[in-house]
């Protein structure tokens, strides 16, 4: 329509509440879910030009839903994008887009400080096909610069990262990256465009887990790619030959989840950094591991990069005879009885997990050391219950320590 706005004019909670919102004829205010496999065409001719492209439109729900679609305009415009690819899981954007972008003999830098599978996304399979990966240190710019060769094709980070918040320099490697030719991507999960907006600094494009903040409630699986429209084509392309694509019940979900986003995002980092700070002075708690800290190395990075320091907190324990162990661990998250013991985050319930066990369990040893995942840490995604209720229960896991 001619007098829609430019998604530019809008701020982001707006276009997360307002942006692509479908309307039948029936006229609802919500979002309508069209849960159907595939679409009928007025005749053979019509049907033609949809499956070759020739005429836009929907052919089947793999590649073309128009609740899929909304979610992904309505993501594309928040992060600042062209376009977007929504997918099935997190993990299946990260792959689709691997397989998509590179080629045998092509190498890939990555952040050592990235969520557990993705490493064996490195290690297991784009070994098989020649694609070389090398890890680095994510506040290290001197071993990034090391790294590139002529073949190098991608960049890759998260920032922050999972699970000690790191934070990465994003236009500084976004200036690397395009210096030698190269492509920055960064994993924005942990922020979500309420937070950060990777594109405005350089990035090439965004990888989300829907699964965590951007659905909020832990009840659905998607993940998503944002970037300029060129690329998506070729990534969508993956999509509808491979089939990593997202259910429109899902998307569904996905765009209710993004109406709250903002307000949720800034709760969440309001706790996150109360919990945070309390934790420091507690007995037990041998290092608390959170940008927003003053004892953060990248704190002021961060307040340049991201308006809130998110959600999650790592934790490295010690027990009243000075052990900084699994058992540790363990009791201390044993001893909890608020927070859910589970690997996911990004839920408005507050989670806690062993990552040397669970996350980045199937890291190789000597990998999680250099990575900083000891036995003796714990990842914990804070929720939006009572910060009082969260300190008294985690209160309960330092008494299990052996401090009272």
């Amino acid at each position: 329509m001619s007098d829609t706005p430019d998604p530019r004019d809008l701020h982001t909670d707006t276009l997360a509440i307002r942006w692509a919102q479908l309307r039948t004829d029936e006229m609802s205010h919500s979002d309508p879910i069209f849960l159907t496999s595939s679409f009928v065409y007025d005749s053979a001719a019509q049907a033609a030009a949809r499956f070759s492209g020739e005429e836009p439109g929907n052919v089947y729900s793999r590649f073309t839903n128009p609740t899929v679609r909304s979610f992904e305009q309505r993501l594309a415009a928040m992060e600042g994008g062209e376009s977007c690819v929504a997918l099935a899981s997190g993990m299946a954007a990260i792959s689709s887009t691997f397989f998509t972008l590179l080629a045998p003999g092509d190498h890939v830098i990555s952040s050592r400080s990235v969520f557990g599978t993705t490493n064996v996304i490195y290690d297991r399979y784009l070994k098989k096909f020649n694609i070389d990966t090398t890890l680095v240190d994510l506040n290290d710019l001197d071993q990034w610069r090391a790294a590139i060769r002529p073949e190098t094709k991608l960049l890759y980070l998260e920032t922050p990262s999972n699970p000690l918040s790191e934070v990465g320099d994003i236009e500084a490697l976004a200036r690397l990256a395009h210096d030698n030719g190269a492509l920055l991507i960064v994993d924005n999960c942990f922020c979500t465009p309420a937070l950060q907006k990777p594109l405005e600094m350089g990035a090439d494009l965004v990888i989300h887990s829907a699964t965590k903040y951007l659905d909020g409630q832990g009840r659905c699986l998607g993940g998503a790619v944002v970037g300029p429209e060129e690329i998506l084509k070729e990534i969508h392309g993956f999509v509808r030959s491979a089939g990593p694509c997202m259910s429109p019940f899902n998307a569904w979900v996905f765009l209710k989840g993004l109406e709250t986003l903002g307000l949720r995002m800034k709760a969440h980092s309001e706790n996150a950094l109360q919990l945070a700070q309390w934790l420091e002075q507690q007995p037990g708690i041998a290092r608390v591991h959170y940008a927003g800290l003053d004892s953060h190395p990248q704190k002021a990075l961060a307040e340049r990069q991201q308006k809130a320091f998110g959600a999650v907190i790592a934790i490295e324990v010690e027990d009243s005879d000075g052990r900084r162990d699994r058992q540790a661990a363990w009791r201390f998250i044993d001893a909890t009885r608020l927070l859910s013991i589970t690997a996911n985050l990004g839920d408005v319930k507050s989670t806690v997990t062993h990552p040397a066990t669970t996350t980045h369990g199937r890291v190789a040893e000597e990998e999680k050391q250099r990575s900083g995942i000891s036995e003796n840490l714990i990842r914990i995604a804070v929720g939006l219950e009572d910060v009082g209720d969260l300190k008294n229960d985690l209160g309960l896991g330092i008494k299990a320590l052996g401090f009272e």
